[in-house]
């Protein structure tokens, strides 16, 4: 949705709301959390407003006042409106909720302030004309806000309409807006009147003698207060004799919400006629009062410019709401993110110790490696001098050994059994940790069960990729002319296979026997590939290989817990606590002194 264009220093202000704005619009709040509720309805009323009221109100001050009549159920207010309007603009009945479909009656010249989406942009706009029988008729869509393209709502339907409906006897600058009732038994009716309240310059608020001190309206007039809005009441349907009474206690509520200065117009309770009208004489007074209102051009400006300022101040709070509850889903996310973090960190580094203490050189492998180089024979041989050593090697690699592929086998299975093994536990130790969280445990069930075959059948794609690195690692060492020789005596492959056993040649996590055979069989690996590179170049062989294999294993885990990552990814995405605690700070400081500061600003 375009913001209107503003002129002069306001546009420094606008910048701000509209920063406020899309900043409101990037959370999510995707947590179980009951602050998360609380901040994601809260940033969409922020939004609303921003967008309904101020925004607008800011781009144009010399609009016409847009007076809102709300109230409860069955209080009279499409009764009101009628009777102000002096004929049946609105649609009075038994059957609860009457209001359906906010209607608003404006004076034919200011008809140009409403057909566009200059206001409650994210209604569409169904203007009517006196041949409608009732408001509820089809009418005709006008202005870019006929079809809805705001950030609140989707295509326009009856639910979500503006009627309009010129009426000369409404003064000039000065529009009424019949709201449907604040408490009413429809969802979409309450959302629909809290947001027309929230668009308001000034409330007229309709309620009755028998319930003026219902909760939910004073709910909506503690609102009211706090943004010093302009409210005046209308106390309907007062018995004779009671209206002092009613009145008084009435003022000490008022007073109470800092809206002691609300004028209070009294309704007595009359018998309407068959055209369901209030006598013209009973709402006399409230007439002159708008009319006064409409009547001074400077006087709408200030109540406008009172309202703005208001509605900014309240905004601040509650974007300083809003940071709290962000702050709140940050620290839980943060927390979760830990525990994934720790989880799959544990594994990676269960993995490389296992490749590093010697385990991975025990049993089958290590079987396969003695049958490969015919230990005692071959450390034997490496006593005697360098040509000797390659004569006897070169024997080792003509096939009278079992093939170096068995010993390639071996190792790719051991090392695939353990990183299963860490990568499960991982998962269950990440999936632990997120029950013990109320937030954790809803996102669980976005998260996948772990497929054990799924997930070793890739590690064991990744085992003989890195296998090959290695292969093509040692062709690539042996590429010199002076290495070839040796490269052809020796076998590609067997020096390859040498070269895994260095990598996991240690005796940390071996007992007994199994030291001195694994000692000599690392020893073995270790002459061999320093018969061939060179002690320097075996070193760095070495790393590169435990480097790549650890860049392996972090890529099959990170891959793992993508499902829990996915997770988490619209914390990533949405603003942060610090900058809406920021962009709050900016409103209080831009927000001006006095009401009629406004003015200068816009």
């Amino acid at each position: 949705m375009s913001t209107p264009p503003i002129a002069g220093a306001a546009r420094g202000l606008s910048s701000l709301l509209q920063e406020v704005d899309a900043g409101l619009e990037n959370l999510l709040f995707p947590l179980d959390l009951a602050s998360s509720v609380a901040g994601r309805d809260s940033a969409a009323a922020a939004r609303a407003q921003l967008n309904d009221y101020i925004l607008p109100r800011l781009a144009s001050l010399d609009a016409p006042l847009v007076a809102v009549v709300g109230g409860s159920t069955g209080a009279g207010k499409s009764t009101l409106v009628n009777a102000l309007a002096g004929r049946p603009v609105s649609i009075t009945g038994a059957v609860r909720p009457t209001t359906r479909q906010p209607l608003l009656l404006h004076h034919p010249d200011d008809a140009r302030w409403f057909d566009d989406a200059r206001i409650l942009p994210t209604l569409s706009r169904v203007r009517l004309t006196d041949d409608d029988a009732h408001h509820g008729d089809a009418g005709t869509s006008v202005g870019s806000g006929a079809s809805t393209s705001g950030p609140h709502q989707g295509t326009a339907t009856a639910g979500n309409s503006l009627l309009l409906r010129p009426e000369p006897t409404l003064p000039p600058g000065l529009a009424l807006l019949d709201a449907p009732d604040v408490d009413s038994i429809a969802d979409e009716n309450r959302r629909l009147a809290a947001q027309l309240l929230a668009a308001a310059d000034l409330w007229i608020f309709v309620t009755t003698a028998n319930r003026y001190a219902d909760a939910v309206p004073w709910k909506l007039l503690a609102e009211a207060g706090r943004r010093d809005v302009l409210v005046a009441v209308v106390l309907d349907r007062v018995p004779p004799g009671v209206e002092e009474e009613i009145r008084s206690d009435l003022l000490t509520l008022l007073s109470a919400e800092n809206l002691g200065q609300a004028p209070i117009f009294v309704v007595p309770e009359v018998i309407l006629g068959a055209d369901r009208m209030l006598p013209a004489g009973s709402v006399e007074p409230i007439t002159r009062w708008l009319r006064a209102l409409a009547a001074d051009a400077e006087g709408r400006r200030e109540i406008a410019r009172r309202t703005v300022r208001g509605a900014m101040n309240a905004l601040a709070s509650r974007v300083e709401a809003i940071a709290g509850a962000a702050a709140q889903e940050q620290s839980v996310g943060d927390s979760l993110r830990s525990a994934l973090d720790g989880a799959y960190r544990d594994a990676l580094e269960g993995v490389l110790a296992a490749t590093e203490d010697g385990r991975l050189l025990r049993g089958e492998v290590l079987a396969r490696w003695q049958d490969f180089v015919g230990t005692g024979e071959f450390m034997r041989a490496l006593e005697s001098r360098v040509g000797r050593v390659r004569e006897r090697m070169t024997g080792f690699f003509t096939g009278r050994p079992a093939p170096a592929a068995t010993v390639a086998d071996a190792i790719g299975s051991g090392l695939q059994t353990v990183i299963v093994e860490q990568a499960a536990r991982a998962d269950e130790t990440a999936r632990r940790r997120w029950r013990a969280e109320q937030a954790g445990a809803a996102l669980l069930t976005a998260v996948p069960a772990w497929r054990t075959e799924e997930f070793s059948a890739d590690v064991a794609r990744e085992i003989r990729a890195w296998q090959q690195d290695l292969l093509e690692l040692v062709q690539e060492e042996g590429a010199g002319k002076r290495f070839t020789a040796r490269m052809l005596s020796f076998g590609v492959n067997g020096i390859a296979v040498s070269l895994m056993v260095v990598v996991f040649a240690s005796t940390g996590g071996l007992t007994g026997g199994e030291i001195g055979v694994a000692g000599v069989s690392a020893i073995a690996g270790q002459k061999l590939l320093e018969a061939v590179f060179g002690d320097d170049a075996v070193r760095r062989l070495a790393v590169i290989a435990r480097r790549n294999l650890a860049r392996r294993v972090d890529g099959l885990l990170r891959s793992e817990r993508e499902s829990f990552d996915r997770c988490l990814e619209p914390l990533a995405r949405q603003t942060p606590a610090e900058t809406l605690q920021v962009l709050a700070r900016q409103l209080r400081t831009a927000l001006p002194a006095r009401s009629d500061a406004v003015e200068r600003q816009a």
